[in-house]
């Protein structure tokens, strides 16, 4: 019994000694740079405090935190599971393989050309950079090249992954700031709003007003006040500013398209004026429709897209926005009835 125990250690002893032993031979012969190629992760996500993407094209996107906030260079907002995305990317990433000998000049002059760089900054240092030179046949790794403060440029790239997950890194990374940007528009509470006016330039009998008077609230509709008002309708009617946001930024128009568009009579002006004196304007415009004429929420056979229009927001910026999301906003029929008015007193 005895020397079967000491058969066991023994082939143990040998079994443990061999993996031992070719990872040794695995690591002989690696120069630092070539080590320094599988260090891509940075651990203390929380010490990432800017971060600079730029593309190929020179277009260049920076990321900077503010406590718990991110933000762009120029202090406006940016998607926060954006910002996640890139550091659960840097937290998770990991070595995959080697790209076959064969391949790494095509490799390196694909980074080289059409390769996206990341520059990590940790409390206000550089830290580390990636260079993505996109994804493998397979679509499951991304050829990747890191650079480091502590160890430099690596000359050798690799196959990386992030840990669990199958897909390419790349997505993650883009510096075009329309996808960064916040889409909201209203994020107001309903005693904040002060004053809400909605015009309709083409038919002004579906244009509306409504007014806060301290605790009270006075709704003008197509011209006229009403005389008797449900509260609890103009209530409803303001809980629709709690969260409203644009679908898409503008992919579609150029500058000479926005300026014409811009001139153009809008269909609709919505104005809100908050309690403490903010105040936002957007100008809504018809997009054409491509097919045979439709049915409005009105009722009224139209040629315009009737699922989507273009706004301009306060700052100038024109964007895409769904009927769906608007209309609560500005078809005053709904909550107001418009045969309860008096004449203008």
């Amino acid at each position: 019994m005895k020397r079967i125990i000491i058969i066991i250690l023994g082939v143990s002893l040998l079994v443990i000694l061999g993996i031992f032993t070719s990872r040794l031979i695995s690591k002989k012969g690696k120069s630092d740079e070539q080590l320094a190629a599988f260090n891509f992760e940075i651990k203390d996500t929380a010490s990432v405090n800017k971060i600079i993407i730029t593309e190929p094209n020179g277009m260049e996107m920076t990321l900077i935190r503010s406590g718990n906030q991110w933000t762009d260079d120029k202090g406006g907002c940016v998607q926060p599971v954006q910002v996640f995305n890139i550091l659960e990317a840097a937290y998770n990433v990991r070595f995959k393989g080697y790209v076959p000998e064969n391949s790494v000049k095509t490799v390196i002059n694909r980074i080289s050309t059409i390769g996206i760089k990341v520059q990590y900054f940790q409390n206000d240092d550089w830290t580390k950079t990636w260079y993505i030179g996109g994804s493998t046949a397979d679509h499951h790794g991304t050829y990747m090249l890191v650079e480091s403060a502590e160890a430099g440029k690596s000359d050798l790239p690799v196959i990386a992954e992030i840990k669990g997950m199958k897909g390419i890194i790349e997505p993650r990374f883009f510096a075009d700031a329309r996808k960064w940007q916040c889409s909201g528009i209203f994020t107001y509470q309903m005693q904040d709003i002060a004053e809400v006016n909605v015009k309709f330039t083409e038919r002004p009998d579906r244009s509306f007003e409504i007014r806060k008077i301290k605790n009270a609230y006075l709704v003008k509709y197509g011209g006229k006040f009403l005389t008797s008002l449900d509260t609890n309708m103009v209530y409803r009617y303001l809980l629709n500013y709690k969260r409203v946001n644009f679908e898409n930024p503008n992919y579609e128009l150029n500058d000479k398209q926005l300026d014409s568009l811009k001139r153009s009579k809008p269909f609709c002006e919505l104005r809100v004026r908050t309690t403490k004196g903010e105040k936002k304007k957007l100008r809504m415009f018809r997009i054409k429709a491509t097919g045979d004429a439709e049915v409005d929420d009105f009722g009224d056979k139209v040629t315009y897209d009737i699922n989507r229009f273009w706004c301009e927001l306060p700052d100038g910026q024109v964007v895409k926005c769904q009927y769906f999301v608007f209309n609560p906003l500005i078809m005053g029929h709904i909550y107001f009835n418009p045969n309860r008015y008096a004449t203008n007193p």
